[in-house]
């Protein structure tokens, strides 16, 4: 039955690799919420510097905030980004003087305070528009060879700290005699090398990652040494430095408390693990805590001890399911009373799950809108969709530990006796008495067989033969004097071990998948680590994911802004037909400036700003992003140097481009732009 379910829980897994591998990169979890100059927007001067303001704090280095000319050069002074305060979410770059007109692109790359990297772009016009040849990555920050590389590193080190901290939790406090089981000892050390390993990776990928997206960068000390500066780089470091004494830790568990004998001493070491124990695993759990989402936004003073006791309930529960899998296919037998004990720890693991992601959920999602309109929400749905799955299986593994507690002559073990449980001799598996049939009879009689084979060859009685073959047989004396001793064949002993090795599995095979019970109990279990597999993976993409609540208020934070801006909208272009009194400035107001009905004006000066009377002007409006006009605006002269029109229909919002066409004489004319954000 293993053999058929082992592969289902193989392909859960791969289900649970490509639900990570297909979030992608990291959604911002900072968001630009406002900027100076707007997006979009048309300055008549240059202005001295280009401020940046987010939904949260953020982190910057040298090349947070880089400005761009058309021609693709930075303009800004390429120092670091200036704070201007509002809690370290507002930055300001200089640039440099007497820059042209034109179309300018401001590109950004920082880390917000939950650790995810968060990169964008956008432009302003000075003077006028213009073509531009800026470029700027077409890579997502943290996505790439780089980004996949850190979101499998992320996922192997929770699940690494799941195992080590459930797999040795349930050795402790479950079922001790498992701290002298081979197949446990390798699952708790192997969880131990690969969080050590996945959070060395995160280490040196954590530069690339957050910043130039170049793999060739991972072993570059200069940005190695700018990591270790960070949150991020911090709370690795300390992870590394906890696991050292986890490592202490595990060699104890299955060193010394596995060999002590006395039960004083026994209690006295489970005292002192279990203490330290849970000191180690809060510290681990803490360097998450400390660096991701709970660090900031709302009550972070409340929600990091909220995450330590989520992530350690994770572990209790998830954890020790898996140890408990491991022991009931790979181990020796498991007592019931561990099987009980470990359904105990699971249901308070499950109720501290509960009360914590109630919590976590109300802080990061906030309302109902944000938890069906968000990526966050609906990853939360089914995280929780997939974690009540999860617990209606756990019942059935207690109905099965139920039914295994009435069996009439139960032994109280389950599982196969595996490594470390004595398997039958020789003799036993010779002279076994009982009705038998099947592969276990097959295997016995073949050990019996090889037994005797080899007895014969070293030159000793087979067994079943008489006494007399030892003496009192006529002729004993003389062969016992002729035989030569023959030294045992280390070969045939190895081919001997090896065939009573087969003979007990083919026994534990035939008993175990002779009781439904626990062939039941293997498979419900075995059920449970497959989903936990996937719920494993969307916590990590939750990790990377932008938090309802966040996305929302950045949304009608940048709403807000808009609304800030609506409002007449006024400009100033110059013109220059080429003839006499050629020159001048129009001056173009659009009241109230927003989607609907608006009422256009337009003046004419000329240079000394007094007005000047032209035979005609002409103001068509095109929105090139829906590909929407020219719209004409029916304008009427109202006296000298001034034009309108009323009832002018702007149907969307958006960046308009104003083409304004100037006529001084008969055959001098002239059409100027700009663009201009409406509604």
């Amino acid at each position: 039955m293993a053999a058929r379910l082992l592969p289902v829980l193989l392909a859960v897994l791969l289900a649970g690799l490509a639900v990570l591998a297909g979030a992608g990169s990291a959604g911002a979890h900072a968001a630009l919420t406002g900027s100076d100059p707007q997006q979009d927007s048309v300055v008549e001067q240059a202005p001295k510097e280009v401020s940046l303001t987010f939904s949260e704090q953020i982190a910057v280095d040298e090349d947070a905030i880089r400005v761009l000319d058309p021609a693709g050069n930075r303009v800004d002074t390429e120092e670091t980004p200036r704070s201007l305060g509002s809690g370290g979410a507002q930055y300001a770059v200089k640039l440099r003087a007497g820059l042209p007109d034109g179309t300018f692109t401001v590109a950004y790359q920082v880390v917000s305070a939950d650790s995810h990297p968060v990169a964008g772009a956008f432009t302003f016009s000075i003077g006028a528009p213009s073509e531009t040849s800026a470029a700027v990555p077409d890579q997502p920050s943290g996505g790439g060879a780089v980004g996949a590389l850190y979101g499998i590193a992320r996922y192997l080190s929770y699940a690494g700290f799941t195992l080590l901290v459930g797999g040795a939790a349930f050795v402790l406090a479950c079922w001790p005699r498992g701290a002298g089981v081979r197949p446990t000892q390798r699952l708790v050390a192997f969880s131990w090398v690969g969080l050590t390993a996945a959070t060395l990776a995160m280490l040196l990928l954590r530069g690339p990652y957050a910043g130039s997206g170049k793999l060739g960068d991972v072993f570059d000390l200069e940005v190695l040494g700018g990591v270790l500066e960070t949150k991020t780089g911090a709370a690795l470091v300390s992870r590394l430095l906890l696991l050292a004494a986890a490592a202490l830790f595990v060699a104890v568990l299955f060193g010394a408390y596995a060999r002590r004998e006395d039960p004083k001493e026994r209690r006295d070491l489970t005292f002192g693990l279990a203490i330290g124990g849970t000191v180690v695993a809060a510290g681990l759990a803490a360097t998450w805590a400390m660096s991701e989402h709970a660090s900031t936004g709302l009550q972070a003073g409340i929600a990091m001890p909220v995450d330590v006791l989520h992530l350690l309930a994770v572990a209790a529960w998830l954890g020790g399911l898996t140890a408990l899998l491991v022991a009931l296919y790979r181990g020796p037998a498991v007592e019931r009373a561990a099987v009980r004990r470990f359904s105990r720890v699971a249901f308070g693991s499950v109720v501290v799950l509960a009360l914590t992601g109630l919590y976590q959920s109300w802080r990061q999602v906030g309302s109902w809108s944000a938890l069906t309109g968000t990526s966050y929400g609906q990853l939360l749905l089914v995280k929780i969709g997939l974690v009540a799955l999860l617990v209606a299986v756990a019942g059935l593994s207690r109905r099965w530990t139920g039914r295994l507690g009435e069996a009439p002559g139960d032994t109280g073990a389950l599982g196969p006796e595996g490594e470390g449980a004595s398997a039958p001799n020789s003799t036993e598996a010779a002279t076994d008495s009982a009705p038998d049939s099947g592969d276990g009879e097959r295997a016995e009689v073949v050990v019996a067989t090889a037994e005797a084979s080899a007895r014969a060859e070293a030159g000793r009685p087979a067994a079943g033969q008489g006494a007399e073959a030892e003496a009192g047989a006529p002729g004993a004396e003389s062969a016992a004097t002729a035989r030569v001793p023959v030294q045992a064949d280390p070969a045939r002993e190895a081919q001997l071990r090896r065939q009573r090795e087969a003979a007990s599995a083919a026994t534990r095979k035939k008993r175990r998948d002779g009781d439904p019970e626990r062939s039941g109990l293997r498979r419900s279990v075995l059920l449970e680590a497959g989903i936990a597999v996937v719920v494993l993976a969307v916590t990590t993409v939750l990790t990377t994911t932008e938090p309802g609540r966040t996305e929302e208020e950045a949304a009608a934070g940048t709403s807000a802004s808009a609304a800030q801006q609506q409002g007449p909208v006024s400009l100033t272009v110059p013109f220059d037909t080429g003839g006499k009194d050629g020159k001048g400035t129009v001056l173009l107001d659009v009241d109230p400036g927003r989607s609907g009905d608006n009422a256009l004006h337009v003046y004419v000066q000329d240079p000394g700003k007094e007005p000047l009377d032209v035979p005609e002007v002409k103001v068509a409006l095109t929105l090139k992003a829906q590909e929407l006009g020219p719209l004409a605006a029916p304008l009427e002269r109202i006296s000298e140097g001034h034009w309108s029109a009323t009832g002018v229909q702007i149907p969307l919002a958006g960046s308009w481009t104003v083409a304004v066409t100037v006529r001084t004489s008969d055959i001098d004319q002239v059409t100027v732009s700009k663009n201009a954000r409406i509604g």
